[in-house]
């Protein structure tokens, strides 16, 4: 057999490689410059929203919703963005999770030593933001902000897995420490003296409670003139109105 055609086959294939490197090297480049982000763009156009299309109460229409969000088999749709502020004002951001919500506000848990419960507070006042990109939705959220008491944090804690559980109680949250390691240990040492009972809850975690004064429905329309429909409590009522995009 010629050893010219094996070449010339080598040879092509080297050729693609190459291509396929250069192209993947031009993307990964791509994404890092202004020009490519200047261009990534969606065109919304699933849905659209009506004022009549809402209910008249935020909190029912939230939990409508959010069962779309679950119906829609969305990945973790109680992901929302918890907004808080430290004592001089500058604004700090982070993903919890949301669980529970009812007539009072929205329910999430945490540790109250950490950056978000020591701000909290001094400044008991905060913003969520629930983004469910498949439906092109967000809902945004303001309002007050209270502990939850000790037996409904209690109730949640021992619902958690007892991995979970000893994460709470060993982890001093946003606190600097020294490596990984030094977490492992702790989760070890917990772990010889816990039974399968679980462990108890410790009194630096718990709930907290977000009693909305403001509650937006965002959803997605085409060049940019998304529909958004915002309810507002004033004197105990909550009124609704139509907000520009």
């Amino acid at each position: 057999m010629s050893k010219r055609p094996v070449f010339g086959f080598i040879l092509f294939s080297m050729m693609i490689m190459i291509c396929y490197t250069v192209k993947d090297a031009y993307f990964c480049c791509m994404q890092v410059t202004n020009e490519f982000l200047q261009n990534l763009r969606q065109d919304y156009k699933s849905a659209s929203l009506d004022e009549s299309d809402v209910d008249q109460d935020p909190i029912v229409q939230f939990q409508k919703w959010f069962q779309h969000a679950v119906d829609a088999q969305i990945y973790e749709p109680n992901v929302m963005t918890l907004a808080t502020a430290d004592k001089a004002g500058r604004p700090d951001a982070r993903i919890v999770l949301l669980k529970g919500v009812d007539e009072d506000g929205f329910r999430f848990f945490t540790n109250y030593l950490s950056a978000k419960g020591k701000e909290l507070k001094r400044n008991p006042y905060a913003a969520l933001v629930f983004f469910w990109p498949e439906l092109e939705r967000q809902v945004r959220i303001e309002g007050t902000v209270e502990k939850l008491d000790k037996e409904t944090s209690e109730a949640y804690f021992n619902t958690r897995p007892i991995a979970s559980q000893i994460g709470a109680v060993v982890s001093p949250q946003s606190q600097i420490i020294p490596d990984r390691t030094f977490l492992e240990e702790k989760v070890e040492e917990l772990k010889a003296k816990s039974t399968d009972k679980g462990v108890a809850k410790p009194a630096h975690w718990g709930g907290y409670i977000v009693k909305p004064t403001r509650i937006e429905f965002w959803q997605g329309r085409r060049s940019r003139l998304h529909d958004r429909i915002n309810f507002e409590l004033i004197k105990g009522i909550w009124t609704k109105t139509r907000l520009a995009p």
